[in-house]
């Protein structure tokens, strides 16, 4: 355990440096976006943020539903791990993802938040969703009728993320569309494209070393409360 926990905080330091590193450079090399197409064109430097923020975001999301059809499929223990570091990453990265995007939206819309944007609104109930998962962990008793609950609340929001990343192409109002960063019509500057696969490139590598802590701060959870339940059965026999 001890050589996994090194690999996790090497990670979470490589990551956290390369994600420093994308906002140094997005402030200062990145060049600006066209002024007549942006009512903010600066403001749109925190997106080398935002926009990592919501891919790892849905990498979590992914962890979370497989841990809850693992948790229904076997009542395997790992599935419930799985579930509590999903919901853990996603309620992070997703407060990532809902506390950047206001700050740009507040100087490119002139408003922080449309509540007729069927994007906005979709992922502001999944990140709703992950927090209620996080607070129920630490608030109801563990047991398989709690764990069954969560299981089922995190099947739920998963089915929102679809919902959540196709939602600009089916219903667009005024969060960016999807933008094909291959294509030479997207009218992404190479700086820009390169600043923004560093920042994704960090996120993942912090997005794994969180992960692989957070996964194994839960085993350590899981062994003291089975030497807990030990020590209280000797006690009462």
């Amino acid at each position: 355990m001890a050589g996994v926990s090194r690999a996790g905080i090497m990670l979470t330091g490589l990551g956290l440096t390369g994600a420093a590193l994308t906002l140094l450079l997005g402030f200062t090399w990145a060049p600006t976006v066209d002024p007549s197409a942006w009512n903010s064109p600066e403001a749109y430097r925190i997106l080398y943020w935002h926009v990592p923020f919501a891919w790892c975001s849905f990498l979590a999301y992914c962890i979370l539903f497989i841990g809850s059809v693992a948790w229904y499929a076997r009542r395997s223990e790992l599935g419930w791990r799985m579930i509590c570091t999903g919901s853990d990453l996603a309620l992070l990265f997703g407060l990532g993802v809902v506390i950047s995007g206001p700050i740009w939206g507040s100087a490119e819309w002139g408003v922080p938040w449309d509540w007729g944007d069927l994007r906005l609104n979709t992922y502001g109930l999944l990140t709703g969703v992950t927090l209620f998962l996080v607070l129920a962990r630490g608030s109801q008793p563990d047991g398989q009728g709690t764990r069954d609950t969560i299981a089922a609340i995190g099947l739920f929001g998963f089915a929102l993320v679809p919902v959540t990343a196709l939602a600009t192409t089916w219903y667009q109002e005024r969060h960016p569309g999807i933008v094909v960063i291959e294509s030479e019509e997207s009218g992404l500057a190479p700086e820009i494209l390169a600043v923004m696969l560093m920042g994704f490139a960090s996120f993942v590598l912090l997005f794994a070393g969180l992960a692989i802590l957070t996964d194994t701060l839960h085993r350590m959870e899981s062994r003291l409360s089975h030497l807990q339940h030990q020590l209280d059965e000797g006690a009462v026999h």
